[in-house]
């Protein structure tokens, strides 16, 4: 059962978004969900290279600018973030602040900028027991971090940044 933990990320979530144990992470698949023209979740798949938390109330997310997901991000501004994995299960509700801005290394990527709304985190229920997530989501292979995408991407996401 999840309940409300704030209208910010706590300080573990912080740290396992700031790309600061980014190499720990390469590989891990997180689901981004936003909306569609129809009121429908549209999930996506973004991994811990793509995004990053710069505060408790700021995050900073690129993606393909021709996806679904940027559309839907731009016309909409709502797309919730899933933490899945064995030590944590959250969802983070995020407002588009701005984007998509321009990724000038890479004209296919665009740039957000997003901020948290409310944070949930889950927790088995007294009538789940002990039931508990045993591994979080996958993809392999993992990118190199000294890529030529991997480069741009984190160059991207090193900074907040929004429109003057």
């Amino acid at each position: 059962m999840s309940r409300v933990v704030g209208r910010a990320l706590t300080p573990s979530l912080v740290g396992r978004l700031s790309q600061e144990d980014l190499a720990s992470r390469v590989g891990a698949a997180l689901p981004l969900v936003t909306v569609d023209g129809d009121g429908r979740p549209h999930p996506m798949m973004v991994s811990y290279l793509e995004l990053r938390a710069y505060d408790a109330t700021t995050v900073g997310l690129v993606i393909h600018a021709a996806s679904d997901s940027a559309r839907n991000l731009e016309a909409r501004d709502v797309a919730t973030l899933l933490i899945v994995e064995p030590d944590v299960v959250a969802y983070v509700k995020l407002r588009r602040v701005d984007g998509p801005l321009p990724v000038v290394e890479d004209p296919r990527l665009a740039y957000f900028l997003l901020g948290v709304e409310e944070v949930r985190e889950d927790a088995a229920s007294p009538e789940e027991g002990s039931a508990r997530i045993v591994a979080g989501l996958r993809f392999a292979p993992v990118v190199p971090l000294d890529s030529a995408w991997a480069r741009v991407t984190l160059a991207a996401v090193a900074r907040p940044r929004a429109r003057v």
